[in-house]
């Protein structure tokens, strides 16, 4: 059963997921970085066969493979992919930055660039599951932003045992082609993707940064993973860029007593089937509401396939907060700060002003959260574990550079040496000064 409170009774601290890094994963992770910068491939392989089952003969796909997987994937599927994509192409072209040039004043000309990083390699996860929705979401904004070489990574499916050199059937009847599930394979088709690395794990992680014998290096990481492969994110961070180090996923709703209860626990659950430690709360002015949303989340849990998993969810990380007010509401959401947010209400758009925290805002009754999960066009790529007080969503911007440049004229020089000189001297910089007086053959 979910627990229920009133707002003087929350506390922050029993919802909001803390970035605490266990010794033994921190450790084991910097023992499989340190391995794979040693030994490159041969650890590579090492790992897949311990972690994954398989036996890689040949880390990257042939090319062939992304036209193979067009062939394997029901036709209807990859209309609704293509139905995806081009969603998201459309959110995120609106996007792009194109720099800028400010007028030259004085003989100082001023402005900025902006270039598309060089390499990118995006982490899909594997396992029970395929993620498709990871690789359009990920990967299209790069192909928008310019990225010159698309990189995924992603481990063997679980069903593929050592046949990863062959097609061959996954349990639940799709295809496997050279290891990875077809859908993975034909999103990164569909969605631009130059080159795909059948490896995966804290191993993949470290391939990307460091580059092995087979792997190229990338300059940034993106994509979600387990707790090894959020870790070795962690760790690498300086050696390359990366997205964020996502936590469990989360949502919170706001709703009245106009809204569906059904609807509400249906919202709820969508992110509790995630994992056991992914936080739904449902913050509401209504009394009856609440109640009602509470039976329908006991109902509603006995018909998922996930149920163990849900329910462990909602009786750990679940709550209803009960407000006096929906102003009340808001400013608990903003405290909160949720990856996800939904707006259950008459006229969405009239509060949308008082959302200050959020990843994402689902408007009205009518957009449940899944809807941006695959198909809308944003992003799904969020800030968790309330980090969406300084973060937000994956976009283009994370996929380019901005540099600026300077130039000056002799005489703008002239004009700005003694300030300069004088700033350089006040911090104790003797050369930076000297690169001033030296042009301009000051005494």
């Amino acid at each position: 059963m979910i627990k229920t409170i009133r707002s003087d009774e929350f506390e922050k601290d029993c919802i909001v997921q803390k970035t605490i890094t266990a010794t033994s994963l921190t450790s084991s992770v910097a023992m499989i970085i340190a391995n794979i910068i040693k030994r490159g491939d041969e650890a590579l392989h090492e790992y897949t066969e311990k972690f994954d089952g398989c036996t890689v003969e040949d880390f990257e796909l042939p090319k062939s493979a992304m036209e193979k997987a067009l062939e394997n994937v029901d036709y209807d599927f990859i209309r609704i992919m293509e139905r995806a994509a081009a969603n998201i192409e459309d959110f995120h072209k609106n996007q792009i930055q194109t720099g800028f040039d400010i007028p030259p004043k004085n003989g100082i000309k001023l402005g900025q660039i902006v270039t598309p990083i060089e390499r990118v390699g995006i982490y899909v996860p594997g396992g029970s599951a395929p993620y498709p929705s990871t690789v359009l979401m990920n990967a299209i904004p790069a192909r928008i932003a310019g990225v010159s070489e698309i990189i995924i990574a992603t481990p063997p499916s679980s069903d593929c045992g050592s046949n990863c050199d062959e097609v061959v059937c996954n349990a639940d009847g799709t295809t496997c082609i050279n290891g990875v599930d077809a859908r993975v394979i034909a999103a990164a088709k569909i969605a631009g993707v130059h080159r795909v690395f059948t490896i995966g794990g804290a191993q993949a992680i470290a391939a990307l940064a460091f580059g092995t014998q087979s792997i190229p290096r990338v300059d940034k990481i993106t994509g979600p993973g387990n707790s090894y492969v959020a870790e070795a994110k962690r760790q690498v961070f300086g050696i390359v860029g990366i997205d964020m180090i996502a936590g469990p996923s989360d949502i919170l709703v706001i709703a009245d007593s106009s809204a569906n209860p059904v609807h509400v626990a249906a919202d709820m659950l969508s992110q509790c089937e995630h994992g056991p430690d992914s936080p739904a709360i449902l913050i509401t002015s209504s009394e009856e509401l609440a109640k009602n949303v509470s039976l329908e989340l006991e109902k509603q849990l006995s018909e998922l396939p996930r149920e163990e998993i849900a329910r462990k969810a909602v009786e750990d990380y679940g709550l209803i907060i009960i407000v006096e007010s929906i102003d009340e509401a808001f400013e608990l959401s903003n405290l909160i700060a949720p990856e996800h947010l939904e707006i259950i209400m008459d006229e969405p758009f009239y509060y949308l002003d008082k959302v200050k925290n959020a990843g994402s805002v689902f408007m009205g009754r009518y957009t449940p959260e899944p809807l941006a999960d695959y198909y809308a066009g944003p992003n799904h790529t969020l800030p968790t574990s309330g980090t969406s007080r300084f973060s937000g969503p994956l976009s283009v911007e994370d996929f380019i550079k901005k540099t600026s440049y300077t130039y000056y004229t002799k005489e703008a020089l002239q004009a700005a040496s003694e300030d300069v000189i004088r700033f350089a001297e006040e911090e104790g910089f003797k050369a930076h000064a000297l690169t001033i007086s030296k042009r301009l053959e000051i005494k």
